[in-house]
């Protein structure tokens, strides 16, 4: 399939969990939906193309940006998955949607593994992709020589904001054009990630998502062994996580499909959109 990126997308700011988040919605108000949680350093843009080529398909696509980020309020405090799931369920509270499909990328993985585990009657469908679950086992290969040096830079309270701030463009053009991503995404989405964290603020928004990694270990070591996940999970492999967390994965799922794109980096929804989109589309049929 050949996405297609003219698709018009109406832009929301809707309430949810003691903050409003920015939220990206198109397709048809009453078509299947789907819900996208997008990573680091991301915002709901990273799932344009995806979400235009779903929308034509008869999906509603449901794009929230996190909060601190984007066209959401900014954050104050820590960022742990119990927050961004209820933020995430909370969108489609305010929809008025009992349940809905779940997407999710890299740091936004957590988030929408700990929702399905929490409260599993409302994802009736999870596609994780380029992302580690933090205490779950299964990944050690990955990490084997520890995890990427940024890991540990954007962890240390208040340090990393401090020397990005000004930097913004120089800093996050890294992680957008550097080793991990093998076909361009676009001046655009960069242009949007680069103006969603520019400053201090939305920065830090974007930091404690790694500063939550150990508090995040026990939420999801907690939650999944208490329950399987028990609806029909996807992981998809691109360049850089590849199968680790299908690994992870099969230790905490009932039903696992492993899904992997060839020649792709990191940035799956922009890097391949097609194929991406044509795996959702099956997910839908089966």
């Amino acid at each position: 399939m050949t996405t297609d990126t003219t698709e018009m997308f109406e832009e929301l700011r809707i309430p949810v969990n003691g903050t409003t988040v920015g939220v990206a919605l198109t397709g048809p108000p009453t078509a299947p939906p789907v819900l996208f949680v997008h990573g680091w350093p991301h915002t709901w843009e990273v799932w344009r193309p995806v979400g235009s080529a779903l929308a034509a398909n008869g999906y509603r696509a449901i794009a929230p940006d996190m909060r601190g980020v984007g066209g959401s309020d900014p954050a104050q405090g820590p960022i742990d998955v119990s927050i961004t799931a209820r933020d995430a369920l909370g969108v489609l509270d305010a929809l008025d949607l009992t349940s809905a499909t779940v997407v999710a990328i890299d740091a936004g993985v957590p988030t929408a593994v700990y929702a399905a585990s929490i409260d599993p009657s409302r994802v009736s469908r999870l596609i994780v992709m380029e992302g580690v679950l933090p205490g779950i086992a299964g990944a050690e290969e990955f990490l084997s020589s520890g995890p990427p040096w940024w890991f540990g830079f954007h962890a240390v309270p208040g340090l990393a904001e401090r020397v990005v701030a000004g930097r913004e463009e120089e800093y996050l053009g890294w992680f957008l054009t550097g080793p991990s991503v093998r076909h361009d995404i676009g001046a655009a989405a960069r242009s949007a990630f680069v103006s969603a964290y520019r400053g201090i603020d939305a920065l830090r928004a974007g930091f404690e998502l790694y500063r939550a990694t150990g508090r995040n270990a026990e939420l999801l070591r907690e939650s999944l062994s208490a329950r399987r996940l028990t609806m029909p999970v996807w992981s998809v492999e691109g360049g850089v996580v590849g199968n680790a967390l299908s690994s992870q994965l099969a230790g905490v799922t009932e039903t696992l499909t492993r899904a992997p794109i060839d020649d792709c980096g990191h940035i799956v929804p922009l890097e391949k959109p097609d194929e991406l989109v044509d795996v959702l589309l099956d997910a839908h049929r089966r």
